[in-house]
């Protein structure tokens, strides 16, 4: 298959150098009185096409090999298992995944990878599937990218399926990006919302773009299968079904498939007074606002009383104040709890999108004027340092009674 390239048509330039003005990148230059291009500096771009009126410049398309699409059915969803237990993003995606498979006429399947895996199909079963393709191993034990990306393709090589769902976690955007370069796939990371243009028959993939300010709706209409990674908390799980039953896949693949070019040589986790941040019903999160590192005691404090996690701006992890596992925002995670107190956070886009549908959001902040009160249910103007004490007192009373 040829690449695509471009070329100038010489008897047509007239040496006016307006490509080379519009060239971003400095690949075109003048000989004699001819335009010509770096090959080694041009990106094919096609900023310089337009820029000639005399259509000297051309770019030439490579028609490449037309894949048969119609052999590609059925929507995937990757259920990503942490020592043994489902993550809750795989529900999630279950649920939207069922409503996608509706729309397209074609089954939802669950694909599960781990060491012992086996008993939780029936809860991967009851969320909705109607296929779970299993591969149980021990070198599957915890993830690990060779083996779980080669694992994958060989799937997605012999199944073909029309659309894969992966959670916008830490193991799911470095596999799913790993899957799509080697099988030629497009991909779209970080999606709030899907659907399914029912016309067309192609999957609809919504993110935010430009820090926030617009969502960009994405297709990929010409390779399949079509691969999201969907972000944890915008989605509802779907509901459990225990009389549905599912085809169950099991595969199994040679050492050299399980082989991994890293050895893992311990797993530690981070041990927290307070609850998983992604799954807590109750988040206090502080910001800059809070003045200093120390100060993050009484957001701590108020969070041990409601049995809350503790989430943290960008800024406060960018000054080393808290871990980025706790940053909530555009970078780090997307939360929906039923309650989410911010303190001293300005409310910045960037972490407005992180939050901003949590189902009540109280805020305080001593500058009446801060973004984050146009997004709150309840806000409290005042010191910060001043405010929390006092909620944290009056709330250990009333939880006590």
């Amino acid at each position: 298959m040829a690449d695509n390239t471009i070329q100038i048509m010489l008897d047509k330039c007239v040496g006016c150098t307006l490509c080379v003005k519009a060239c971003p990148f400095g690949a075109i230059q003048m000989v004699g009185k001819k335009a010509a291009i770096d090959m080694a500096k041009c990106t094919l771009c096609g900023a310089c096409v337009p820029s000639c009126k005399f259509k000297a410049i051309i770019i030439i398309k490579s028609a490449g090999e037309k894949k048969d699409l119609s052999a590609y059915k059925d929507v995937w969803v990757f259920c990503e298992q942490k020592n043994g237990v489902i993550q809750s993003i795989s529900y999630e995606l279950l649920g939207e995944g069922k409503k996608l498979a509706a729309k397209l006429g074609v089954k939802l399947c669950g694909v599960l990878l781990g060491d012992n895996i086996m008993s939780k199909v029936d809860d991967v079963a009851h969320r909705g599937a109607d296929k779970v393709y299993v591969v149980d191993a021990p070198e599957l034990k915890h993830y690990q990218d060779d083996p779980y990306t080669k694992i994958l393709v060989e799937l997605v090589s012999e199944y073909k399926p029309e659309v894969i769902l992966c959670g916008a976690t830490v193991v799911g955007r470095s596999l799913i990006s790993r899957v799509a370069i080697t099988i030629d796939a497009g991909l779209t990371a970080d999606c709030t919302g899907l659907d399914i243009d029912e016309k067309e028959k192609i999957l609809l993939q919504t993110r935010p773009a430009f820090g926030g300010n617009i969502m960009a709706t994405i297709i990929t209409p010409n390779h399949r299968p079509q691969m999201a990674t969907v972000r944890h908390k915008v989605m509802k799980e779907a509901e459990v079904h225990k009389a549905h039953k599912a085809e169950v896949i099991k595969k199994t693949y040679s050492a050299e498939t399980l082989k991994s070019r890293t050895t893992l040589l311990d797993v530690v986790e981070e041990i927290e007074e307070t609850v998983n941040l992604a799954e807590a019903d109750i988040i206090v999160s502080g910001g800059r606002g809070m003045g200093s590192p120390e100060n993050f005691a009484i957001v701590k404090d108020l969070a041990k009383v409601l049995n809350a996690a503790v989430g943290s701006s960008r800024a406060a992890v960018d000054a080393g104040w808290m871990p980025y596992s706790h940053q909530v925002g555009q970078t780090g995670k997307t939360v929906c709890p039923k309650l989410y107190v911010a303190c001293g956070i300005s409310g910045q886009i960037q972490h407005l999108i992180g939050m901003q549908s949590s189902k009540v959001i109280v805020a305080i902040n001593k500058d009446p004027d801060a973004p984050i009160f146009k997004v709150a249910t309840y806000g409290i103007v005042g010191d910060v340092n001043e405010v929390l004490p006092a909620l944290t007192k009056a709330f250990q009373k009333v939880l006590q009674k």
